[in-house]
């Protein structure tokens, strides 16, 4: 019988298998204090992150948007205001925890908008159907990145597009402080709110093994896209990657 293939979870290698898993446990664990946890690692900035992306999303009232990996729904909410009536968004995400937090606050801010508990390999809806894709801080946590890409290409119309938000390599004179704080300051953080350093420690790990900027540029254009860019942000702690289906 031949050996499991493996991938990473952090810097851990682990069977594919074992690490939806595992990513699930993270997401449980901390998904009633998430948006706290952002704001107090960014300083708040990832509202500005996301605010950029809204805005290079060209989303316009009536277009359909798919916001994949969705969490708490920060982006689905502002695209919610931007499509209007006419307009269709779905957030979907592979956690329940994350999922019911994100479809209850929608709610609570007047927009019931459809949900869709899904794996991003595997995405349940119709081939040529959305208008721009989206998925931010999630996609490192796939465990088959370029089967997630390309059903997002499916299910994207053609001249329809794919925005990544993502963490990505930062200017290399900033790695030390980086460094310093993703894997010190971070998981202290974490311990504090939460009481979970290793999920907080995983999220400093895990960026670590993403693909830098060219490297995911390259896997958009593999999967199909077009056209395919992206934007440092914060010296290059977040980049936003868009890409065209064509």
């Amino acid at each position: 019988m031949s050996a499991p293939d493996k991938t990473h979870f952090g810097f851990e290698q682990v069977a594919e298998a074992e690490k939806a898993r595992r990513v699930a446990e993270v997401f449980d664990s901390v998904a009633k204090r998430y948006d706290l946890m952002n704001d107090l690692m960014s300083g708040g900035l990832h509202r500005l992150w996301k605010a950029f992306t809204i805005a290079r999303s060209g989303v316009r009232e009536g277009a359909r948007v798919l916001d994949v990996a969705g969490g708490t729904g920060d982006l689905a909410l502002a695209f919610a205001r931007k499509v209007g009536k006419t307009g269709e968004i779905w957030l979907t995400d592979i956690n329940n925890a994350m999922l019911t937090n994100g479809r209850d606050r929608l709610c609570d801010k007047g927009f019931l908008i459809p949900v869709a508990q899904c794996n991003a390999e595997k995405l349940p809806f119709p081939g040529d159907y959305f208008d721009c894709v989206t998925v931010a801080f999630g996609l490192r946590n796939m465990t088959h990145k370029s089967t997630a890409l390309a059903e997002m290409l499916r299910v994207l119309r053609p001249g329809g597009r794919l925005l990544v938000l993502e963490f990505s390599q930062v200017w290399k004179p900033l790695t030390p402080f980086y460094d310093f704080y993703s894997f010190k300051v971070i998981p202290r953080i974490g311990e504090i709110i939460t009481k979970d350093e290793a999920s907080y420690r995983y999220l400093a790990e895990s960026i670590r093994v993403h693909p830098d900027q060219e490297s995911l540029k390259a896997l958009m254009e593999q999967a199909g896209f077009e056209n395919v860019d992206y934007f440092n942000m914060a010296m290059g702690v977040v980049a936003l990657h868009r890409g065209f289906k064509f």
